[in-house]
């Protein structure tokens, strides 16, 4: 695992149950642009749910992917574990976006990060 991914999964690791948090609010707390990357990072995550790539969704509260599929029962198994968290999704968005969206990210100083992708 890349030590940018290390650094992906550790902020993640941080958003609560019952919240959800955007592709693009890990890259800017990574300081990083990658936002495509990052989605590749969650697809490929291997410590789920310890490290809970379900609580990523789209910047407007539209759920993306899940598990590298965008439809089926991957999703539908993202839906189950986003409600039964208190997160509930109507039309394919999660309602109260705006309340429910996580981004009181604490990482190590940039110094003290490992890696980095811009």
């Amino acid at each position: 695992m890349t030590p940018f991914a290390e650094n992906v999964y550790a902020a993640l690791r941080q958003v609560p149950p019952g919240q959800v948090t955007t592709y693009k609010a890990l890259a800017t707390a990574l300081n990083t642009k990658a936002y495509q990357a990052i989605g590749q990072i969650m697809r490929r995550n291997p410590d789920a749910p310890h490290t809970p790539c379900h609580r990523v969704v789209a910047s407007d509260g539209r759920l993306g992917g899940f598990m590298g599929q965008r439809t089926g029962s991957a999703m539908a198994n993202k839906i189950r574990l986003l409600e039964s968290e208190g997160v509930f999704v109507q039309d394919g968005r999660v309602v109260d976006f705006d309340s429910k969206v996580f981004t009181a990210f604490r990482l190590p100083a940039a110094d003290e990060k490992k890696g980095g992708t811009k």
